[in-house]
């Protein structure tokens, strides 16, 4: 159960960070059509597009990414917290 803890913990870093990458790579053109680029698009825009579907881009501003970062860190601390009480 500890390993399960532990591997969900690294997931949602691994995740996390990928998504901070991939929004880091919108500032440098041509970055998205890397071979890296391609595939942070094709795990992080899934995600991403169901939060734009509830907050519109604001002009040139995209606030998905920042509320999809905090959604996984609510989701980190609260699984993560329920694995703790299960094992402990």
């Amino acid at each position: 159960m500890l390993e399960l803890y532990r591997i969900l913990d690294i997931a949602f870093q691994i995740y996390s960070w990928a998504l901070i990458v991939y929004i880091f790579m919108s500032w440098f053109p041509g970055a998205r059509e890397s071979s890296i680029g391609l595939f942070l698009t094709k795990i992080c825009e899934p995600y991403l597009e169901q939060f734009r579907k509830i907050i519109p881009p604001l002009g040139m501003i995209d606030l998905s990414p920042i509320v999809g970062i905090f959604v996984i860190y609510l989701a980190r601390t609260g699984l993560l917290e329920l694995f703790k009480m299960l094992l402990f």
